[in-house]
This record gives structure tokens, C-alpha cells and sequence, in this order.
């Protein structure tokens, strides 16, 4: 119990006096005792958790209680001995789950005291000012919903069964079964009018009564299914008040009789001698002038009530009764009553009127909502529906070839797959930010973390690329960017496949191919551009991607990933940039071609430098040579270049060892003049270029 006033001024506010009371502190008062003194200081919020679960549960209860009312029609029924006797039985069992409903009814009072409540002078803006002082809340009550309550709740037809129909007996009245009937039809009026208002209270507190399609579907149905419920049970009782009614007014006929008709003879629990009721239904006339099967013959018409008795329904048990006039009562009120045949008595003919009206605004409303609720869980497939109707129209106006009409129809089927018609950033941008925030983190961030690069960045940083990321779908076959266009968006693939290649700006022989899978991540020119202050022409794209499958992803844009390297300088950070040369592809396939580019000049080198020594030594081997070549001399030029010693005997000059030594030396110089170059460019440049960029693309022409 202490928990319920440990909650949030959201579910349960404060009345302002008495908890700072300091006799409430310093007094050594049981627990019980501190919690009523803690109740009564409490006043509930309308729009609070609490009231609105409580105002389910009691529609739920008043739901029930009008199914309950009704089945005290069912009590009364015709014996076999041509006589009215009620059910005890089924009597008893109504009126438990009755009580059990009234006792929400009169919680229901006790919770409607303490609900605060909107000060009319206060809804001019917003919410309004709500009324916590309990006094002015209990006074706005007594003079507004406290009599439609207090009659609801009343337990009337308990009082009826326990003390009006015994004392109807002992007084000699007769039947007295309609009082009963009576009472329940006159308080089910104040019940029903408890139940609308709820209903309109939930409305304006969620927004709806159920919250889902089906649902509301379901709970209209109900409703209908509810009036059937006691369309038929009015019809019900009715047709026996009709037979008693028959009964009553040929035994009045009878009283000069031999023997005399005694009204307690149609009543199966009088206290009348046997013998003597059963002398007089063998001579009697009653039985026969009031005989629904044989309307005809009779002078007494029963109009609609004869199905009652010509199908013995009512002499039926109980749950026989109950399901055959459910089944009336649906009939009839989904027909507006046009199969009924009546008598010209008013008050059956009054009956079918009023089944007639009724019937007709309860199906129209039923129809109405069903089709409204209905609607709402089809109306995106239709939009959809139509939307591909005019995209066929439009693909076969334009004339588009075959393959790209299959292509357009397999976009549009992997979009209602993935997003079901909802356009989710419109959703998400009508939200408050911290909000949106959360839900993009909960959406993205696992998904992010997949992504070994974004796995070397901090939670603050995912939180803010989360954010502005915006989902990616494309089908297979699609070029998400082609070699020398413009790159907007980095693309980090979720699920699919992408083929990445270079044809290093057209150059002829060159190609290079890799298959980017779920983690990797295309267009990271882009990133390199961003990091490079005032820059304001996106990057070319120096790969081609296509994708393999249907590949779903994230796309961070051009101005979302410059923000990020302007608001986080930890972009700029050594780790982060090594993390991005590691996993970026158009790094690792310069990072293959320069390897293989230097491996080329380093074996070319080796053949040249190991030709002239050669040539060389041969050279100095023949006799006509004026030169001579000392091999021991010559010895430690080998092992600088790692050359093996050449053979003795050789016939090759060594003429171009002196070539060599030219050429080792005109490299030194240019390489020598090219660093002077570089550190007199990035003294006089006043900007600086991060170390993110990579050199230029290796020269493969020179074989």
C-alpha cells in the first residue's frame, strides 16, 4: 500500500495542505493509521495512468452489468402444468455476478470524489488549471453526475427478489414476476447513461477507445451484439407478460364457472391444492382461447410474441432460451423488424416500432464504424494499390523499355516490404528532438556498431551520427555512384551486397574489382573532403559502385558529415584517421598499386644494375680492350646492388657501368630537388592539408 503514495505527481497529486502538518510527522501513529490520513490528502489527476486504467476496467464492468440486467428477464417461464414458475436457480447466480458489478458502481463514486477536475475559466490555453481543493470538486459532483450514479449503482432488482416479490405473494396479488422486469428496464436507463460519458472521457484522455483496428472492429460488433441481446430479452418477457395477460383475462370470465378459474391457479408456486388445480385444466377453457398454436381458432392474437410459445421457448431451459432469442433479436434489429407480423395491440405494435428505429441507427452505426476500422488497416495497402496503378499507367504512356519497367516494379515492392507505405522521416521529424534522439539511437545504434569504423568512435559522436542518419534501400543492378560523378553521401551497408571497382580514371589495363558485404562502407572520398576546411565542391568519386542484391543501408550526407568534422574535432584524431586508411578500400587499393609499382622499378632496377655489371666485366675480359677491369675492384659494386658475383670468362663490356652510376646519381638529385620543392610549397601555402590525404595515384606506365 505504501507504494501507491510513493508514485510520481504525475499519477497522484499532492492536496496542498496537511502533509506539511507537523503533527503528521511528529505523532507516533500506526501505519494504517498514516496511510488514511495520507489517502485523504490525495487527489487523483484525470489525465494520470491510474484514473485511465480505471476507466477501462469500469467500462469493461458496465459492459457486463448490461449483459447481466437483462437475464432476469429469462427467470419467469411457462410449466408444463400450464402454469408461470421462475428459475431459483439461475435467480440466484444473476444476482451474485450482479452485486459483484455494483460494487465498481459505487467505487466508481468513491473515485469521481477524488478526481480533480479543469477549471472552465482555465481552458482558454493549453490543458487548463486543475481543481485540487477536494471540497469544490465534491460540491461540482453532487451538482452534476452523483444522482445518474448513486441510481446506477443501486442494487434494485436484489431488493425486488429479496423482499418485494415474497411480500407480493404473502399479500395474495398474484403474479408479480413483472415488477421485476420493470425495475430492471427502469434503472438500465441510468446505466446507459453512465457508460456514454466514460466513453467520451477515455476518447479525449488516449484518443481511443481500442488500439487497434481490429479491435475497434471487435467493440462495436459488442455493441450490437449487446442490443440484440436485449432486443430479445425485451421480446422475451413480453411474450410471457402477453401469455399471463391471455391467462388473466379469460379467468376473469371464468370466476361464475364450475369450478371457478382462481388467479393463483396460473401461478405454479401458490399454495393451492393439486387435486383442485387439475380438476380445473381439464374443464377449464383458458388453456384452449389462449393457445398460441391455435392463434386462429382463439380470439386472442399474440402477434410477434407467438414464436415464443409455438417453438416452445418458453418452456425451454435456460441457455436454450438465451440463444434463441439472441438469434431474434439479431434477426430483427439487422432486418429493422420487417418480417414481424403484428397485432393491433398498441403496445406490440409500439414494440416493433421502436425494434424498427432502433434496429435501423444501430445496424447504419455499425456498418459505419466497421467500414471506418476497417478502412484504417487497408488504407496504405490502397494508396500503395493505386500508386502502382499509376506508375504502370505512367511507365506505359512513356514507353519505358521492359527491363526497366521490372526494374521500377521490383523497387516499389522492396519499398512497401521494408517501410509498409509509412514515411518514416516525417514521423520522426514531428517529434521533439530528445525524443527523435532516443529513437534514432534505438533504431541505428546497434546497427552503427557494426560498422568497424564507427566502432572506434565514442558514444557522443554515435549518438550525433545516429541522428542524421537517414535509411537507404536499392534493388539489385542499381549504380549508386558511377567513377567521376560527384559523391553526396557516405553508404554503410546493413544487409546486402555492392561490387566496388576502378578503372583509375579510364586508364586502358587498369582495373580493380572488390565485393563490399554488411559493415563496409562506400564513398569515403567524402570524408576526406569534409575534413579539408572551407572546401565547397563535393569530391569525384573515384570508384564505381553496383549493387550484387537488394542492399539496405544507412546514408550519411554531404552537409551532416561536414557539420561533424567542423562540431567533433575528434575526426581529426590520428586513431581515427588510421581506423579510416585500414577499412577504406580506395586506401587499401592504392595502398596494392603503390606496393606493386615499387616493386616494378625495384626489379627493373636490379636487371638493369646487374646487366651493366655483367656487360662490365665481360668487357674487360677481351683482349682488345684497351681498359682493364680489376674484378677485385669491382667486387663490392655486386654486393651494394645484391648482385652475385658475375662468372669469370664472360664476354660482355662495361660500358654502361659508368651509365649507371650517372643514372644513381641524376636520381639523387632530382628526388633532392623534389623535397626542397615540397617544403618551399608548404611554407609559402597558407593552408594546411590534413594527413588524411593519400599521394597521388602510382605511375604504371613506366615499364
Amino acid at each position: 500500500m505504501t507504494r501507491i503514495f510513493e508514485t510520481p505527481a504525475s499519477h497522484l497529486r499532492h492536496f496542498k495542505q496537511s502533509l506539511k502538518t507537523k503533527s503528521l510527522i511528529s505523532s507516533s501513529t500506526d501505519e494504517p493509521q498514516l496511510i488514511n490520513r495520507l489517502w485523504r490528502h490525495y487527489i487523483l489527476d484525470p489525465n494520470s495512468d491510474i484514473v485511465n486504467r480505471w476507466n477501462y476496467v469500469f467500462l469493461i464492468t458496465c459492459l457486463i452489468s448490461l449483459f447481466i440486467d437483462p437475464l432476469y428477464f429469462y427467470i419467469p417461464y411457462v410449466s408444463e402444468n400450464a402454469c408461470m414458475a421462475t428459475d431459483d436457480e439461475a435467480a440466484t447466480q444473476i444476482t451474485i455476478y450482479r452485486t459483484l458489478t455494483d460494487v465498481f458502481y459505487f467505487l466508481h463514486i468513491i473515485m469521481k470524489f477524488r478526481t480533480a477536475f479543469v477549471a472552465p475559466s482555465s481552458r482558454v490555453f493549453g490543458r487548463g488549471e486543475l481543481v485540487m481543493d477536494a471540497k469544490e470538486i465534491a460540491i461540482r459532483y453532487l451538482k452534476t453526475d452523483l444522482i445518474v450514479d448513486f441510481t446506477a449503482a443501486l442494487p434494485l432488482p436484489q431488493i425486488v427478489i429479496k423482499y418485494v416479490i415474497p411480500a407480493a405473494k404473502r399479500n395474495g396479488s398474484g403474479h408479480s414476476k413483472s415488477t421485476l422486469a420493470l425495475i430492471v428496464l427502469i434503472q438500465y436507463v441510468p446505466r446507459l447513461f453512465v457508460i456514454f460519458p466514460l466513453n467520451q472521457q477515455i476518447i479525449k484522455t488516449t484518443g481511443f477507445i481500442a488500439k487497434t483496428a481490429w479491435a475497434g472492429a471487435a467493440y462495436n460488433l459488442l455493441l450490437f451484439m449487446l442490443a440484440s441481446h436485449v432486443a430479445g430479452a425485451s421480446w422475451y418477457v413480453a411474450s410471457i407478460g402477453r401469455q399471463y395477460s391471455c391467462w388473466s383475462n379469460e379467468c376473469k370470465k371464468e370466476r361464475d364457472a364450475v369450478p371457478p378459474c382462481v388467479p393463483d391457479f396460473l401461478d405454479c408456486t401458490s399454495d393451492t391444492d393439486t387435486y383442485v388445480r387439475d380438476y380445473w385444466r381439464n374443464s377449464t377453457q383458458v388453456l384452449v382461447k389462449c393457445d398460441a398454436i391455435n392463434d386462429e381458432d382463439s380470439g386472442f392474437k399474440f402477434g410477434i410474441f407467438a414464436d415464443a410459445f409455438t417453438n416452445e421457448v418458453a418452456s425451454s431451459t435456460f441457455m436454450e432460451k438465451y440463444l434463441y432469442c439472441l438469434w431474434w433479436g439479431l434477426r430483427n434489429l439487422s432486418s429493422y423488424g420487417q418480417n414481424l407480423n403484428t397485432s393491433t395491440y398498441i403496445g406490440e405494435t409500439l414494440f416493433s416500432i421502436s425494434l424498427c428505429i432502433i434496429g435501423l441507427v444501430l445496424f447504419a452505426q455499425l456498418i459505419g464504424n466497421m467500414q471506418t476500422y476497417l478502412q484504417s488497416m487497408t488504407v496504405k495497402i490502397e494508396e500503395w494499390r493505386i500508386r502502382k496503378r499509376d506508375i504502370e499507367e505512367w511507365m506505359r504512356h512513356r514507353q519505358l523499355p521492359e527491363d526497366l519497367q521490372e526494374r521500377v516494379r521490383r523497387f516499389d515492392q522492396c519499398k512497401w516490404l521494408a517501410t509498409r507505405g509509412v514515411n518514416e522521416e516525417d514521423i520522426l521529424q514531428s517529434l521533439p528532438l530528445d525524443l527523435r534522439r532516443q529513437i534514432q539511437r534505438h533504431l541505428c545504434l546497434k546497427l552503427v556498431r557494426r560498422v568497424p569504423f564507427f566502432a572506434q568512435m565514442d558514444d557522443q559522436l554515435l549518438d550525433a551520427i545516429c541522428e542524421r542518419l537517414v535509411s537507404s534501400l536499392s534493388i539489385k543492378g542499381t549504380y549508386i555512384v558511377r567513377e567521376g560523378d560527384p559523391v553526396n553521401e557516405m553508404l554503410f551497408i546493413i544487409r546486402g551486397q555492392l561490387e566496388s571497382s576502378t578503372t583509375n580514371g579510364g586508364r586502358s589495363g587498369f582495373f580493380n574489382s572488390i565485393t563490399l558485404r554488411p559493415g563496409d562502407f562506400c564513398g569515403e572520398e567524402l570524408l576526406t573532403w569534409a575534413l579539408v576546411p572551407n572546401s565547397t565542391q563535393l569530391p569525384s568519386s573515384t570508384r564505381t559502385a553496383r549493387t550484387l542484391s537488394e542492399v539496405e543501408a544507412f546514408a550519411l550526407r554531404a552537409e551532416d558529415l561536414k557539420f561533424f568534422a567542423v562540431q567533433f574535432k575528434r575526426l581529426h584524431s590520428k586513431k581515427l584517421q588510421h581506423a579510416f586508411r585500414y577499412y577504406s578500400q580506395q586506401w587499401r587499393t592504392w595502398g596494392a598499386c603503390l606496393i606493386q609499382a615499387a616493386w616494378r622499378r625495384y626489379r627493373k632496377k636490379k636487371m638493369e644494375t646487374e646487366l651493366a655489371l655483367q656487360e662490365s666485366y665481360y668487357y674487360n675480359q677481351d683482349p682488345n680492350n684497351e681498359g682493364n677491369f680489376n674484378y677485385d675492384q669491382n667486387y663490392e659494386a655486386f654486393e651494394d646492388v645484391g648482385l652475385e658475383q658475375p662468372l669469370v670468362g664472360s664476354a660482355h663490356s662495361s660500358q654502361q657501368l659508368g651509365a649507371t652510376i650517372l643514372a644513381k646519381r641524376f636520381a639523387t638529385n632530382t628526388r633532392r630537388g623534389i623535397e626542397q620543392k615540397i617544403q618551399m610549397t608548404d611554407s609559402s601555402s597558407s593552408l594546411k592539408m590534413p594527413k588524411l590525404f593519400k599521394p597521388d595515384e602510382p605511375d604504371f606506365s613506366a615499364e
